[in-house]
């Protein structure tokens, strides 16, 4: 087994929390293939899924919480999450230590002219940045430039002004080119025309702001160590997933503060 100096390598089960009853495993998984059919498919060897957008109850407009996530990773075999919280990292990280999947610490930040994701971050990015300035503090952080749903005019997209002068900077690495939640097609065509233009990495997730999401786009690609080879090999991947935006239900429950550490 490869060596994984940056992820946590996936176990069977948490260590420390019973989080999911193997009896209900198989029903789980039927249930996980159901909605997204695509994870009944086999990964190519040494490759791994990734789901890379996902939101956490520390996103503020998520109230899904870590034994809810576990069930899905456990559910959907995904190898690799991005937890993606809006303008935090703490929950990402609290994650990282809980979930038996491997965990990207990710934040999708607002900036003044629309929304950024950072990957592989080691601390909170602040909100209200120009999109420049937040590029550059996520490459600063030895991080991954990810633009999110960057032509879905139903969400804080990157104007695509700022898109533009980005990738002129050579300060985008890659597009979300299949967003779960985006039911226009011809917008997540247009993200992928953009990657392909200047040779830019190709993106997928979910999304997701409740379990059941995970898993519903994502990326197939070769393994990778750090933040420099998962650039790399997300030229080699490929994009699997379809539209699923189901209701998001509210539970009574109360959430941790979204104040970022």
């Amino acid at each position: 087994m490869r060596a994984r100096s940056l992820l946590p390598t996936r176990q069977v089960c948490p260590p420390t929390r019973g989080l999911v009853l193997s009896p209900f495993v198989p029903v789980a998984v039927a249930e996980a293939c159901g909605r997204h059919p695509h994870l009944a498919a086999p990964c190519p060897h040494g490759w791994v899924r990734v789901d890379m957008h996902f939101h956490s109850m520390w996103s503020g407009d998520c109230t899904t919480t870590p034994e809810e996530i576990e069930r899905a990773v456990v559910a959907s075999g995904i190898d690799v999450v991005c937890i993606t919280d809006h303008n935090a990292v703490n929950g990402a990280f609290e994650l990282a230590a809980e979930l038996s999947c491997r965990v990207v610490v990710g934040e999708e930040l607002r900036t003044g002219r629309g929304e950024i994701i950072g990957l592989f971050l080691r601390e909170r990015i602040p909100l209200g940045l120009s999109p420049v300035e937040a590029a550059r503090r996520i490459r600063d952080q030895g991080g991954v430039v990810y633009i999110p749903h960057p032509f879905d005019p139903m969400r804080a997209n990157l104007h695509r002004e700022s898109l533009s002068e980005l990738t002129e900077l050579g300060l985008v690495d890659a597009v979300e080119v299949l967003n779960a939640k985006t039911s226009l097609q011809a917008l997540n065509a247009d993200a992928r025309a953009h990657a392909e233009r200047f040779g830019l990495g190709m993106g997928a997730g979910s999304d997701g702001h409740v379990a059941e999401a995970l898993g519903a786009a994502l990326v197939e690609m070769p393994d990778f160590d750090s933040a420099d080879e998962f650039k790399a090999n997300l030229h080699s991947g490929r994009v699997v997933g379809h539209h699923w935006d189901q209701p998001r239900p509210w539970c009574p429950r109360i959430v941790p503060s979204t104040k970022a550490v």
